[in-house]
């Protein structure tokens, strides 16, 4: 199985890369572009074959280590 995990910062936590990415944007002439905030998604392959608890080890690995639970937040799809 397959699991996305996307990790975004909070609302509220300073997002510097998403701010030089929406004012490059800006300056390319993009002037519809408002708020940009930068994340990161990791593709995990997994062994598991029951997508439920393929999603709980996802989980259980972003709480852990792929996102830094103070300041960001994470989701997690399966597919198979």
């Amino acid at each position: 199985m397959k699991a996305i995990v996307t990790v975004m910062l909070k609302d509220g936590v300073l997002d510097p890369q998403g701010k030089a990415i929406g004012h490059a944007l800006n300056n390319l002439g993009f002037a519809q572009v408002g708020d940009v905030r930068a994340g990161k998604i990791i593709e995990l392959t997994l062994s598991e074959t029951d997508p439920v608890a393929a999603k709980v080890a996802a989980e259980d690995m972003a709480q852990k280590l792929l996102a830094n639970m103070v300041i960001e937040s994470f989701k997690v799809e399966i597919s198979a």
